[in-house]
């Protein structure tokens, strides 16, 4: 028998029970170097765990021959499916065009960078079967530079605040939903970022699962200046009207500031009779436009989100699916 004929007979025997009861939805973005291995302990992992299962890979954008690797896997394992998109477009979109197509009742969802082993499928499968909709990965021992962690630390608590769900850890990729939770957020899922924050805003149950994570190879892709594009997405995305509570605070701090100016200027002016005002006006009009400066910044989100609304254009572009 042909390799085509028994790959289709394993498909035939794999799908004769309608759907998998799992899929492992995996982002990837030159990972060319790691992916051989990603598949060799992923699929070790998911035929000893004993349920039926579907691996979907999507590679966003990659340019050193992650998608020919694909190919050679999807050829060799009738598991796999595979997504290629046009162009490198970011973790989320990526992520949702494997969501959108993962057909089991538990979808797990992981980078393919390897800094969170395989080998924790089982543990955030199981999570869920208790009851759960969703089992958060948590990074207990985290192995990033303090660049990395601190900022992560201010976006946590921010998402902590503003969507009322109490985890630590919102921004670990490596986490495992019922589908029935993902399906209603799907048109907003990668036009918003932290795709776990959304899913958890809209009321799923869940329940923190300690994962291991490996140091990265190689530098981090988040550098000062995205993060704090990150914090302003956050902001606009999860914080309710935003502008009117940075709005009151401009108020009450320019009044206490105008107020706390005038009386050390009258102050100044009965006591030497010499005010110096352009020193201090200069200091309080820095101070306000740097507050200004903030504003525009959020307002400029807003509007980038608006103009893609109104564009309409898409998330993503396939270039080939397997």
């Amino acid at each position: 028998m042909s390799e085509t004929h028994v790959r289709e007979a394993a498909m035939g025997e794999s799908d004769a029970g309608g759907a998998p009861e799992l899929s492992v939805v995996v982002t990837l973005f030159q990972e060319g170097a790691t992916l051989e291995e990603l598949q060799r302990r992923l699929t070790t992992t998911l035929a000893a765990f004993g349920r039926s299962y579907e691996v979907l890979y999507v590679d966003d954008g990659s340019t050193d021959g992650t998608f020919a690797s694909l190919e050679r896997i999807h050829d060799g394992d009738p598991h796999v499916r595979a997504v290629r998109l046009k162009r490198n477009v970011g973790q989320h979109p990526a992520m949702h065009a494997g969501l959108s197509r993962a057909r089991g009742g538990i979808v797990v969802t992981m980078d393919g960078d390897l800094q969170n082993p395989p080998e924790d499928v089982p543990r955030l499968v199981e999570a869920v079967e208790a009851g759960y909709d969703v089992a958060s990965g948590r990074r207990a021992a985290r192995h990033d530079s303090w660049g990395r962690t601190l900022p992560s630390r201010l976006i946590n608590g921010m998402l902590r605040r503003f969507t009322g769900v109490d985890i630590s850890d919102f921004g670990c990729a490596f986490n495992a939903y019922r589908r029935s939770v993902v399906v209603p957020m799907l048109p907003a899922i990668g036009k918003q970022k932290f795709t776990k924050a959304l899913v958890l805003s809209g009321g799923a149950s869940v329940v923190e699962v300690d994962i291991a994570h490996a140091a990265r190879t190689g530098s981090s892709s988040y550098s000062p200046l995205r993060l704090l594009r990150l914090a302003l997405h956050v902001l606009a995305g999860f914080w309710p009207q935003p502008i009117q509570w940075i709005g009151i605070a401009l108020g009450v701090t320019c009044t206490l500031l105008a107020t706390a100016l005038g009386i050390y200027g009258i102050w100044f002016w009965i006591d030497r009779s010499n005010f110096p005002g352009p020193l201090l006006g200069g200091v309080a009009v820095l101070f306000v436009l740097g507050i200004q400066g903030f504003i525009l910044a959020l307002v400029g989100e807003y509007l980038g989100r608006i103009q893609r609304e109104v564009e309409g254009r898409p998330l993503y572009s396939i270039s080939e699916e397997l």
